[in-house]
């Protein structure tokens, strides 16, 4: 029985190395998308953390706003949902806190958007809690 070396090319990985820039690619872009969503819609306060330095953190952001009245708070919620579909194809993995509309939770793994009534993010005050993570705040309705 013969031998043969079986010559792997260098870039034998790129398959993987490509669906890992796509990933955190699509991660940004869900970012910006949600972003954009909110600035539309004239959240308050526009917030992210960049939890990837923290050990055992539940994701790798939070993004953060608030809204001065219900109606708002649903119409942000509503636009970043459509916005991130419409522009990344995703969707997200859980929704919590729609029926109260005090505090509205999209869940997209990689990223957690926060979208509070003025007064309960300030009872809750995330950022404080997460005061290791790096913040950085975007221009937003005051």
């Amino acid at each position: 029985m013969l031998f043969t070396k079986i010559k792997i090319p260098i870039f034998a990985n790129t398959n993987v190395i490509m669906k890992i820039k796509a990933a955190i690619n699509n991660k940004e872009n869900i970012l910006q998308q949600a972003v954009a969503a909110m600035q539309e819609k004239k959240a308050k306060d526009i917030v992210s953390l960049d939890m990837t330095e923290i050990q055992d953190a539940v994701t790798d952001y939070f993004l953060i706003c608030h809204a001065s009245s219900k109606p708002q708070l649903v119409a942000i919620y509503d636009y970043v949902i459509e916005m991130v579909s419409k522009n990344c194809g995703e969707h997200p993995y859980h929704r919590e806190g729609y029926e109260n509309s005090e505090w509205i939770l999209i869940d997209y793994v990689d990223i957690v958007v926060h979208i509070f009534l003025d007064e309960t993010r300030s009872f809750y005050n995330i950022e404080a809690l997460w005061a290791d993570a790096k913040a950085k705040h975007y221009k937003s309705d005051k």
